[in-house]
């Protein structure tokens, strides 16, 4: 015999798993595909709410970090092959982009040992035309890098994973730092550093990503 009430069975609903995916993924799934089709200022609101739902599942926030990574290694693949680049530039690009292979074999690991699947890499474009866009670039994935993951950080509820995202972050740091150097900036412009949510992420990376 059923004794479960109507408002009882109302509630298991919302916690029903669609097609191998919890509510709150599925939402977070949908929100993000209508950004890719009406642009993410239209639709960023229902991100950071499906993002909130979702904030308690560590895997979405390593899957959204592998994505981010996915970005710095391409972009410093294709930087050192950029004819016009100095020396110093290029050698730059080269150490950054094996840290960024480094971070992404970690995180695909690390997806791969907690039962998840890691996100397929996108295709990226990136207007890289001399020094100055180079430059340009890394400083803003940079930066941008530093901030996701000081948004992310207090939402991971694993320690291990948090410990390896703070490993992460503080590399990240350093990589700004010299690429500020590089562009003649102050290394170290603000005693805080910002943080950013993962729509705000989503917005500031979406232009790079083809496909």
């Amino acid at each position: 015999m059923n004794s479960s009430t109507p408002q009882m069975q109302q509630e298991a609903m919302a916690d029903v798993v669609i097609g191998g995916m919890t509510r709150e993924s599925f939402l977070l799934k949908s929100a993000l595909a209508a950004g890719a089709v009406y642009g993410m200022g239209m639709v960023g609101p229902f991100v950071r709410s499906a993002f909130a739902a979702e904030a308690v599942d560590d895997l979405a926030i390593l899957n959204f970090a592998l994505t981010l990574e996915y970005l710095e290694s391409d972009f410093y693949a294709k930087a050192v092959k950029l004819p016009g680049l100095s020396s110093k530039s290029r050698a730059l690009a080269q150490l950054i982009g094996k840290h960024e292979d480094e971070h992404v074999a970690f995180l695909v690991s690390a997806i791969k040992g907690a039962g998840g699947t890691p996100v397929a890499k996108p295709t990226f474009t990136f207007p890289l035309k001399n020094e100055a866009s180079f430059l340009m670039l890394a400083q803003t994935f940079e930066d941008t890098g530093v901030s996701a993951y000081n948004g992310a950080g207090p939402l991971i509820k694993d320690k291990g994973i948090l410990a390896a995202a703070g490993t992460i972050v503080q590399v990240e740091g350093r990589h700004a730092a010299a690429i500020r150097l590089q562009h003649g900036e102050t290394p170290a412009p603000n005693a805080f550093d910002a943080k950013l949510d993962m729509a705000q992420v989503l917005t500031a990376v979406k232009p790079f990503i083809k496909a």
